[in-house]
Parts: structure tokens; sequence; C-alpha cells
């Protein structure tokens, strides 16, 4: 098998595509050939010693990725040889096989592509998980999508659109608003050209949005938070844009506001079962139709350092995603 192993985990540029030998299962693991694999924003994080979670070296990274069942080891039941799953798993996806914890394999109904399976869970779970069970969406709210072009950002719009809220998609380009637009945005601000305080108030008539959805942070994130509804929710995901940011506390106090932390991969781990059966409702809704994966482009897997600088160009509009 080939991979790419981070040995000094410097950046993208000490990354090297290896050959190494193919791993059998453990108790509890499966074998995968990996057909595709997604790149988040953590894979960067983790190749620079910059992510909460800090694996043993040499690590191939990849948290999300989708493929066939090689073999399985002791204790596997649910899963057999030949099958098709996701798996978001933290590390082992940036190469042509792995082993995967069989607990975090996501099995596929037949039809599903693996380029749309690679790039699913992470982004659909923590959307679906931010505004169903953190921010509890009801029809008829308001949600600020930032970064809303992004891969969380066009899962949060499809999710919240799925369950009847109004969608502000707000978006760094002109390009990006139109792909909001295209996925069910029902308004779109470009805050590369317009006021975001200002744009928000206007499309609310100053009532200002029930949810915001922010994995962006940096600079956005305070006048974002001016901008809330009273008792609104404003859902932490993730700091995209690099700085983490700091707020007033008056801010959340004088609007009875909440702001709320959203961490998929810790729920999953304490409440393992709720978090299986909201895959299972995923699904569902991707089979209905309701909810697809904006693809931006597919590269070969032997191309990983020119993903991560496409990446890193802020070009990318949904999910890159790396095949075998």
């Amino acid at each position: 098998m080939h991979a790419w192993l981070c040995e000094n985990p410097v950046g993208v540029d000490a990354l090297t595509w290896k050959e190494i030998p193919t791993p059998q299962p453990g108790a509890g693991q499966v074998l995968l050939e990996i057909k595709a694999a997604s790149l988040n924003f953590p894979d960067l994080l983790i190749v620079q010693n910059k992510y909460q979670m800090k694996p043993a070296l040499p690590f191939v990274p990849g948290s999300e990725y989708a493929g066939i069942v090689q073999a399985v080891g002791d204790g596997v039941t649910h899963l057999k040889v030949g099958q098709h799953v996701a798996c978001l798993s933290g590390t082992g996806g940036f190469g042509t096989h792995t082993l995967a914890p069989a607990a975090l394999c996501l099995p596929l109904p037949e039809g599903f592509p693996f380029v749309d399976a690679a790039a699913f869970i992470m982004i659909y779970a923590t959307s679906y998980h931010a505004l169903v069970d953190r921010a509890q969406l009801k029809a008829g709210e308001t949600v600020l999508v930032l970064g809303a072009a992004g891969g969380v950002g066009t899962s949060a719009i499809q999710i919240a659109k799925a369950l009847g809220a109004k969608v502000i998609a707000a978006a760094s380009s002109a390009e990006k608003c139109a792909l909001c637009k295209s996925i069910g945005a029902d308004a779109t601000i470009n805050y590369g050209t317009e006021n975001l305080r200002e744009a928000v108030k206007t499309l609310t008539d100053g009532k200002g949005p029930d949810v915001i959805y922010d994995p962006v942070g940096g600079d956005y994130t305070e006048p974002a938070f001016r901008s809330i509804a009273r008792r609104g929710r404003y859902l932490v995901i993730g700091f995209a844009a690099g700085p983490i940011p700091a707020l007033p506390l008056n801010l959340p106090l004088l609007k009875g506001a909440s702001i709320v932390g959203v961490f998929w991969g810790d729920f999953a781990k304490h409440e393992p079962r709720a978090a299986a059966a909201m895959l299972q409702e995923l699904v569902k809704m991707y089979a209905q139709g309701k909810i697809k994966p904006v693809i931006d482009r597919t590269m070969p897997m032997a191309d990983l350092k020119a993903a991560f600088s496409h990446m890193g160009s802020r070009g990318v509009m949904g999910k890159l995603v790396l095949v075998n």
C-alpha cells in the first residue's frame, strides 16, 4: 500500500508519499481499500501540530474517507468483506488502504457514491448536531450561515432549509453567493463588498437572525453576534479565518442570547447511540434528496499537496475530494 506519512508535523511540505506494508486488522478493526478521501480544515491543522488531537508519530493524515472492506478483525460482526463504508476516524485516510475502527464505520446503502460518502459525515453530522441538537432550530426561524460556501456552510444551508428555516448565507464573493442561492439559501450577503451588520438588519427587518452558524471566527464574529435576535443562539463551529475571537460578555447578557459550542467528535465519543441515530437520519435525508455534498473537484490521491494548496487559496466551494 501507499500512504502520505507525517513524520514531522511542521506542515504540508514535510509529508511524503511512501510505500509501506499493508497491515492486518486487529480486534475491532477493518482493513479498508480507500476509494475517496475528503480534505477538511482539521487535516491541515493536524499536520501543523495545531489540532487538539496529536497522534503519535509517524501517522497518516486524512480524517474522512470511504472505501471497501477488505478484511475484518476479531469481534467485528456488523461489517463484512466487500461492504462499502464511510468513516470519520481523524487519521488514516490519505492512502490506498487503512485500518479503520469498525465502530466508526458507516455502512453505505447501495448507490451511495464513494465521492459523496467521503464528503458526508463531518459536514452533515456537524451541521445536524449544531442546528437540531444544540440550537433546537424550529421551522420559520432565521439562520445566518457564515462561510456559507464552504463544506460545513453548504451542509448547514441544506439542513436548515430541510427543517423549514429561512437561510441567509454570507460568503466572500459573488460566485460563492450564487452557489449558496443555487442550493437553497433565501438571501445572500457578500461580505467582501457589503457591511455585514447593515445587510443582516435589512434582511431581517431589524429583528436579527435566531441562529448564527459560525465556522469562520475572526473579524466577523463580533459584528455577527451584535446582529443576533433576542434569545438567539450563536453556534461556535470553528475558526477557519485563523484567529479565535473574543466577545464582550455584556452582548449575550443584553439580548438573552446563548453562545453554544459545537464539537461533533466529542459528542459522538460521549453519546455514541445518539450519534449513530443521527447518522442514520442523515443517510435517509440523502436518499430523499434533501441533502447532497457540494463537490468542488476531485483530484488524484497522489496530488495531496496541490489539493492543500488549492484549499489554502480559499477558492474551494463545498468539498475537495481525493480519489484512488
